[in-house]
């Protein structure tokens, strides 16, 4: 059977046409999937005929609402996700006044091993499929009723690692015919798989690319992030100026503040030389603690003070508000609850 949520709207023209109908045809049936209908049967504007071929030949791959948390602080709301098979995978959903802004999954679980993140605690079961990534926005805006205007792809997962399906998402995301959200509105967050990069700036699609740095250093993100012993800073800053070159489009630096670890103004210093002359922004994170981790968030003064030192050497800073603090919010807290309370 195939899944027809994750073919592209050209896919699924070819796919109808071949069997025997009218090109127009694939447009009223990529026009009912992203309206969200769960079954052929709702496409009521098709032939019979032509709904019984669907059923017998394809299923329409729908992501469940298993658990919805809604933070009492700022509103901001956490999903549990079930898929067709049984796993569970999360997203966020945060209200601005630009409007919703969902961050959403693309893998189930995470193989990079980031030693201040929660998703990859129990490592990676199997990579996403774009209708499952799309599913999520169709999901949260059923539950929601009302539009996801911006995705952040910074979720469980690294996109890049799953790098066909990423790119399959945001050519389906973009079409005017379905969910229509621009590239501009749309981020991929990625801890730095240098070859990858320079992939997806070939292919320049105008979307923002944040790369999670957390240290300016080779030899302290070894130690936070094990990704950095296959590709050195010297590599990954190769490939940002790489990107720039195709894409044009500032790149933001995630740097998630880690207390005596990586945010002593040296620290600070060290980034802003490293980074001088990039078309770049640097994003502070007070870090999410995990209970599973022993990091510490940095104070607030040490935060101020890091941001201060970024902006004195002409580095572009802002310090990230925390949403939904408590609701676990953070990649993967959610979910590694929930799996320890199914054993």
């Amino acid at each position: 059977m195939i899944d027809i949520l994750n073919f592209t709207s050209e896919e699924l023209s070819e796919y109808i046409q071949q069997l025997g109908e009218p090109k127009f045809r694939s447009n009223q049936v990529f026009q009912w999937l992203y309206k969200g209908v769960k079954s052929f049967d709702d496409m009521t504007n098709l032939s019979k005929k032509l709904r019984e071929e669907l059923k017998s030949r394809a299923y329409i791959n729908r992501v469940r609402v298993e658990k919805k948390l809604v933070s009492k602080i700022d509103g901001t709301i956490k999903y549990l996700f079930l898929l067709e098979d049984y796993n569970i995978i999360e997203g966020v959903v945060m209200s601005y006044k630009h409007g919703l802004t969902a961050c959403i999954s693309s893998q189930v679980g995470c193989s990079m091993g980031c030693s201040f993140c929660a998703s990859t605690k129990g490592g990676l079961i199997r990579h996403l499929k774009a209708s499952e990534m799309i599913g999520q926005l169709l999901a949260m805006e059923e539950d929601l009723g009302e539009r996801i205007s911006n995705v952040v792809i910074m979720g469980s997962g690294e996109p890049l690692h799953n790098f066909n399906e990423a790119i399959r998402f945001l050519h389906i995301v973009n079409d005017e015919k379905g969910l229509n959200i621009g590239n501009r509105h749309i981020t991929l967050s990625t801890c730095g798989l240098a070859p990858e990069i320079r992939k997806l700036a070939d292919l320049q699609i105008p979307i923002n690319l944040a790369i999670s740095l957390h240290a300016p250093t080779d030899e302290l993100r070894k130690n936070l992030m094990p990704i950095a012993k296959r590709y050195p800073i010297t590599q990954l800053m190769d490939a940002c100026r790489y990107y720039l070159t195709k894409n044009n489009r500032r790149i933001t630096f995630e740097y998630a503040l880690i207390k005596g670890v990586n945010d002593e103004v040296s620290h600070a210093q060290q980034l802003a030389k490293l980074l001088r002359g990039l078309l770049c922004h640097i994003n502070l994170i007070p870090i999410n603690e995990v209970v599973e981790g022993n990091h510490k968030k940095s104070n607030n003064a040490t935060v101020k003070t890091f941001e201060t030192t970024l902006k004195k050497n002409g580095i572009e800073t802002t310090i990230r508000r925390e949403m939904g603090s408590d609701i676990n919010a953070a990649c993967g807290q959610l979910r590694n609850s929930h799996l320890k309370n199914e054993e």
